[in-house]
């Protein structure tokens, strides 16, 4: 129950809301205890001396009784509903804010469905816990209580009586409360690889078409969708025999106080005569009230395991170990310098295989250096653990001499800009990406960046200029158009540290052209770090490092690599390292 427990301690945050629901939800109980007292009187007084004036004036109580029932009953809800959404605000914000602040071998870990599915789906379960747990569990917890009490007022036997099938109530909802976890959370897990499935799907609907797979996709996707139908039904099964069954024991109270009191009555026993009748009918009236918010309450433990299987999945997340130095490490002394050095690093992305064994570069300020190499060699590795996407395990990586393990990570990723092989751009405007490097950034600014990315000419034939929406993840602008905003965007940012990821790959020779003039511009005073496997990018750079299988073991000038006949040589020879063709 500890994941009920975090979710309404959400509520602490709200008193005065939570005391105004509870308010309304006390006057509205009250005003139902006088039903059963009218229909007592009416029944047992009224009709049997034929006072017809007394009928109107009872019938007028009940129904004010009922007004006013109803209208504490709109503002409770309409209370409790300001509520829970102020809450499910709040769990929400908290649960981005938590995605943010993890580390990037968590992401690693998870799939992009399955992480959406917690954050959509599952809040929303969540929030069902919190507006059925509070609308029907606390009223109906107080419609039992003052029911009890006023049955017990009425006949202590007869509300013995009552409780009877009470135990039977309990014991079967302990059962189908200890049993349902597991069932729901089935449920939430095949629903999220569904969705998961559904994403990945989507994401690659061109290679599906490309190779024609649409019949087996849709395989896939019905034997997902079929492993969630036979999780639902299998708690919808176990349902319709517990709902029924509470049901029956309901109905036996029912069966047990007509029985005992028509007997009473019959026989002058425990204060009942046949004139009692008032007494009896009333006492019905009220035991339909007693048990029907215990029905409710059987109803609620059905949604508030759903509600819990979705929240343990949603605290997973809240509770995973965030991002060091994010809120604390030192500030890096101003101006930086660019001085990187990267010590004896060494570093594994599953903690099995390493990843980089031992490598050292030096970049002193304003200096370029390439890093070239295989696929897999560990070129892009060496990035992410400047950017500390991902904490290095061994050796030491520092700028200006402050080892950035020290550092605190805004003052860090502040003074980097890096530039990705696949530009991602928001779905948005132009404009909107540039400013996420200078929010605010005037006009003039923008297109200061533009003209260093060489992208002005391009944006000023949008059909919107700066506030074209460039699609999701920029499908709307070509390859290379995308790469000279992502450009653009660090020009605004203007850091003393550059990485640059192949960020000229993957275009045609003119754009190409058009992309070096910019990173060149872009490069210029600044300390850079450059993944390329083009001659013409890494041939003027102040230092060359060569990597295989995790190592640095080469480095040198171009000249200096190419007259050392070892891996730089071979990879130029074989066009690993390809020479620009004009």
């Amino acid at each position: 129950m500890n994941t009920t427990f975090r979710v309404f301690a959400y509520l602490r945050r709200y008193p005065l809301l939570g005391s105004a629901q509870m308010f309304c939800a006390v006057l509205m109980t009250l005003l139902m205890l006088v039903f059963p007292q009218v229909t007592k009187h009416i029944v047992g007084d009224v009709i049997p001396n034929g006072n017809s004036g007394d009928l109107i004036t009872a019938g007028l109580i009940a129904l004010a009784a009922f007004a006013g029932t109803n209208l504490f009953n709109s503002l409770r809800i309409v209370i409790n509903n300001t509520f829970e959404q102020r809450v499910i605000y709040d769990i929400r914000s908290d649960l981005y804010q938590k995605l943010q602040r993890l580390p990037m071998r968590w992401f690693d870990n998870k799939r992009t469905g399955d992480v959406m599915t917690r954050v959509t789906e599952d809040v929303t379960a969540m929030e069902r816990v919190l507006i059925d747990g509070i609308e029907q569990g606390v009223v109906a917890i107080l419609q039992i209580i003052a029911f009890g009490i006023w049955m017990a007022w009425q006949s202590p036997a007869l509300a013995g009586i009552a409780l009877i099938p009470l135990p039977l109530l309990i014991v079967g909802a302990f059962i189908y409360t200890l049993t349902a976890p597991q069932r729901y959370r089935q449920v939430r897990s095949t629903t999220s690889d569904m969705n998961s499935l559904l994403h990945d799907n989507l994401d690659g609907m061109q290679q599906i078409k490309t190779f024609t797979r649409e019949k087996v996709e849709l395989g896939n996707f019905n034997q997902s969708s079929d492993l969630v139908r036979r999780a639902s039904l299998r708690v919808m099964k176990v349902w319709a025999i517990y709902s029924p069954g509470m049901e029956l024991c309901r109905n036996l109270g029912y069966v047990l106080v007509l029985g005992f009191g028509g007997y009473w009555m019959i026989t002058s026993e425990h204060g009942f005569t046949p004139s009692s009748i008032g007494t009896l009918t009333g006492f019905l009236v009220s035991l339909s009230l007693f048990y029907e918010p215990i029905t409710r309450l059987h109803q609620l433990n059905q949604i508030i395991q759903q509600g819990r299987a979705a929240g343990e999945r949603v605290f997973e997340i809240i509770d995973a170990e965030e991002e060091l130095g994010l809120d604390d490490g030192v500030q890096l002394q101003q101006p930086v310098k660019g001085h990187v050095c990267l010590k004896n690093v060494g570093f594994s992305y599953d903690h099995d295989l390493p990843t980089l064994s031992e490598v050292s570069i030096e970049a002193k300020p304003g200096q370029t250096i390439a890093l070239v190499g295989h696929t897999g060699a560990g070129k892009s590795t060496i990035i992410n653990l400047l950017n500390r996407f991902y904490e290095y395990d061994s050796g030491s990586i520092s700028i200006d001499g402050i080892d950035i393990h020290t550092v605190n990570k805004a003052s860090l990723r502040a003074a980097i800009g890096y530039v990705t092989q696949e530009s991602f751009l928001f779905n948005d405007s132009i404009r909107h990406n540039l400013e996420l490097a200078m929010p605010g950034a005037s006009d003039e600014k923008l297109w200061a960046a533009l003209d260093v990315a060489n992208a002005r000419g391009f944006v000023e034939r949008l059909p919107q200029g700066l506030e074209t929406k460039v699609g999701e993840r920029g499908v709307k602008l070509s390859v290379g158009e995308k790469q000279r905003i992502s450009i653009a965007r660090v020009v605004l940012k203007a850091p003393p540290i550059l990485l640059l990821d192949e960020a000229t790959a993957s275009v045609d020779t003119e754009t190409e052209k058009l992309i070096q003039e910019a990173l060149e511009k872009l490069m210029a005073d600044r300390t850079s770090f450059v993944i390329a496997h083009r001659l013409s990018t890494v041939r003027n750079a102040d230092r060359i490092y060569v990597m295989d299988r995790g190592r640095a073991i080469e480095q040198g000038t171009h000249e200096e690599l190419l007259q050392l006949d070892g891996h730089y040589a071979t990879l130029a020879r074989t066009s690993l390292i390809a020479e620009q063709k004009d």
